[in-house]
């Protein structure tokens, strides 16, 4: 079982560092956040090594409670927002590196923002890890780790118990895709568009959500359509229901609608029933059966022949690959 999808509690500790940028604190945040007030059932604690901690920006953060009370246990996730590094002395506080590698040792997840990547690498969290954070530190990653595999292209990464992400805006990136496999596609886009992020991206992997991938326009018709048709994958849709929906005809809805995403709305609606598929396959026991009933396929027989063409592989095996990959 994949570890980012079971087991997950919804709690979420931040460790908050002396001189955290707040950007790194602050999207990441606001994801889980919303995801919580649409029913995500995430719930938000807040650790330091003392009650208080100044950021990078000069805001003091008080009401923090202390590392030494707060414990992380199996399923929470552990999330380490970046701080401002100095180049002098040591990199992070030495009670902040062994209460994170303690968390995950009592099987929390752990997550970093840009340069929050140096608290796993100082715990040893990275070694032989695929990992990535700010571009402009990628060179010095590598010389202090050595046996991580940094990666400068990713926005984010996965690897086990332990992800990462570049600087900056793509703690929200990351969030986002740590919702997305602790509660689907859906809920992720509706935390997408209550946050106003008409374009989220992928963090270089295989598994690029369509739930997101065509919502970076400001077509509040198709944004109509595409919300209806990702809250009711098991229903039939026709052309003409979907454009009364959008107040448009038919034929203005299909132009409206490709013009924006590139694709014609029942395209669209089948990425996203395969993309639900996909989820409920690997993170689900349910039969093949009944994710097609699920989803709004025709039979088992259907969703077999299209996950086969769109994966190139049939579910069985794609269950165990993707299963095998995170």
């Amino acid at each position: 079982m994949n570890d980012v999808t079971s087991g997950c509690t919804g709690r979420v500790i931040v460790l908050v560092l002396p001189e955290v940028n707040l950007l790194d604190l602050g999207g990441p945040v606001q994801v889980f956040d919303a995801a919580a007030q649409l029913g995500g059932g995430y719930r938000l604690e807040y650790a330091a090594e003392t009650g208080g901690v100044r950021s990078a920006q000069g805001l003091q953060l008080t009401g923090l409670s202390h590392l030494a009370a707060t414990q992380a246990g199996p399923g929470d996730l552990v999330l380490v927002p970046g701080p401002r590094l100095t180049g002098s002395g040591r990199l992070v506080p030495e009670a902040a590196v062994r209460w994170v590698r303690e968390a995950y040792d009592a099987g929390a997840r752990v997550a970093s923002v840009c340069s929050g990547a140096a608290v796993l690498g100082e715990a040893g969290l990275l070694d032989g890890r695929a990992c990535t954070t700010h571009w402009s530190l990628t060179t010095a990653m590598r010389e202090r780790y050595p046996s991580a595999r940094v990666r400068e292209a990713a926005l984010y990464v996965h690897d086990g118990r332990v992800s990462t992400s570049a600087g900056i805006s793509a703690g929200i990136d990351l969030s986002l895709s740590l919702v997305e496999q602790h509660h689907g596609p859906e809920l992720t886009a509706a935390v997408a568009r209550e946050l106003v992020l008409y374009l989220r991206r992928d963090g270089d992997t295989t598994q690029i959500s369509p739930f997101l991938r065509h919502r970076d326009h400001v077509q509040p018709a198709v944004h109509r359509v595409q919300d209806y048709l990702a809250q009711n994958l098991d229903a039939p849709h026709t052309l003409h229901e979907l454009a009364a929906i959008a107040h448009l005809s038919p034929r203005a809805l299909t132009r409206a609608f490709t013009r924006a995403t590139g694709i014609t709305p029942l395209t669209y609606q089948r990425q996203l029933r395969l993309e639900r598929a996909r989820t409920l396959l690997v993170g689900t026991g349910l039969t093949v059966e009944a994710v097609a009933a699920r989803c709004g396929f025709r039979d088992a027989r259907q969703l077999r022949r299209l996950i086969t063409e769109t994966y190139g592989a049939p579910p069985s095996r794609l269950r165990t690959q993707l299963r095998l990959a995170g």
